[in-house]
């Protein structure tokens, strides 16, 4: 009985985190290259792009850490292709998705990365 009342716990906390806009700091990439490169296409910026365009599957997603999330928002991230970024949104854990408020360029001195809770 203990360990149900844990579980229902733990996964109440999880919905609640879930509806809460959190920040997380990473790079725009692909869904298709994640943290690395390969297609040949550089600078990275473009082959982030390039990766889009190509494939209807591959979405822009951030790159936190080694784990890579999609965003909702797919327009925005065109602009901040390869560069550091701040999203605003909420992550939906099971999916990987983070549904985006605001995307805006990392302060250089911010020194953050990762989601806060």
């Amino acid at each position: 009985m203990k360990r149900t009342i844990t579980t229902l716990l733990f996964g109440a906390a999880l919905l609640a985190a879930a509806d809460k806009p959190q920040t997380f700091t990473g790079v725009i990439t692909d869904t298709m290259c994640g943290a690395k490169h390969t297609m040949g296409i550089t600078p990275d910026d473009k082959c982030v792009r390039e990766c889009v365009k190509m494939d209807s599957k591959t979405k822009y997603a951030l790159l936190v850490g080694k784990d890579v999330y999609v965003l909702s928002d797919q327009q925005t991230p065109e602009k901040f292709a390869a560069q550091k970024v701040t999203v605003t949104g909420t992550l939906f854990e099971k999916t990987k998705v983070i549904k985006v408020d605001k995307i805006e360029a990392a302060s250089a001195g911010s020194g953050h990365s990762g989601h806060s809770h």
